[in-house]
């Protein structure tokens, strides 16, 4: 496995599957409460290249390897010393951005295993997965304005497309945070679990997910964001393209084939 100063990286499986087939990413930064710096941004870009690359992983899981924390957001004290430099500041807002879109643009599904403390740049990582689970210890939250910032990776255009912008507009200009069950309540996470079963719920997520047809996996999560981002017709021309390139696919010949012969499908990627 490829090892890296701030994340710990391995390929899992679950009771779904044996297959060692959901690379798991977690944040290691413990001593700094997993807060975001320039390393931080690094070896998350490199762990999700990793796991695109590899042709035997079929979902990703980001999650925390600290006790009580997810992801605290950027690191103050890297934060501190950006005042006063304009250049350095865009140059490292557009580097989070482009860090955070990855996992957004990844080909794979990319599942948020949220617990404990997620904050600021923790919560964009959140969003720009494609879903998210908390435990009932989880607290999320954008303190950015109760700073002096605002949440500029990616934040401001993810959670009102998420949650809506009235709930947004609470959430973002108050600074506050809520619990996984108000999370839960508004949509921004999908399910609220145990401590003890978070991790077991995502690679179960991981599993379900892995075990559906690749190539169609990656071209309904690209049509579903363009729902937010392209022109309605362009949508659904996407759409056709889309589809077409399924049905020249093997896989979905062996899912039609699985449905007839009432078993599961077993998907290669071609």
């Amino acid at each position: 496995m490829p090892e890296y100063e701030t994340m710990l990286y391995s390929k899992e499986g679950s009771f779904l599957s044996t297959s060692k087939n959901v690379a798991v990413i977690k944040f290691n930064r413990v001593d700094a409460l997993n807060s975001i710096n320039d390393q931080f941004i690094t070896d998350l870009v490199a762990a999700l290249e990793e796991a695109e690359n590899d042709s035997e992983v079929r979902a990703v899981v980001l999650a925390s390897a600290h006790d009580k924390v997810f992801c605290t957001g950027a690191d103050l004290k890297m934060a501190q010393g950006l005042i006063g430099k304009p250049d350095e500041v865009k140059d490292l807002v557009a580097q989070g951005q482009k860090a955070i879109d990855k996992i957004a643009t990844l080909s794979k599904p990319v599942i948020a295993a949220i617990h404990g403390l997620c904050l600021g740049g923790g919560t964009e990582i959140a969003l720009a997965c494609d879903i998210r689970i908390a435990d009932d210890e989880a607290k999320i939250g954008t303190p950015e304005v109760s700073l002096g910032l605002i949440p500029a990776w990616g934040g401001c255009v993810r959670l009102p497309r998420i949650i809506g912008l009235g709930k947004a507009m609470e959430l973002i200009l108050t600074g506050g945070q809520i619990t996984a069950q108000e999370a839960l309540d508004i949509g921004l996470v999908s399910k609220v679990t145990s401590v003890d079963e978070l991790m077991s719920q995502a690679l179960w997520y991981g599993a379900k997910l892995g075990g559906n047809a690749p190539i169609a996996l990656k071209l309904a999560k690209k049509a579903t964001h363009m729902a937010f981002e392209d022109d309605y017709d362009d949508n659904l021309e996407f759409e056709v393209e889309a589809a077409v390139e399924c049905f020249g696919t093997k896989d979905l010949a062996e899912g039609i084939s699985a449905v007839f012969e009432k078993r599961r499908g077993k998907f290669v990627g071609e």
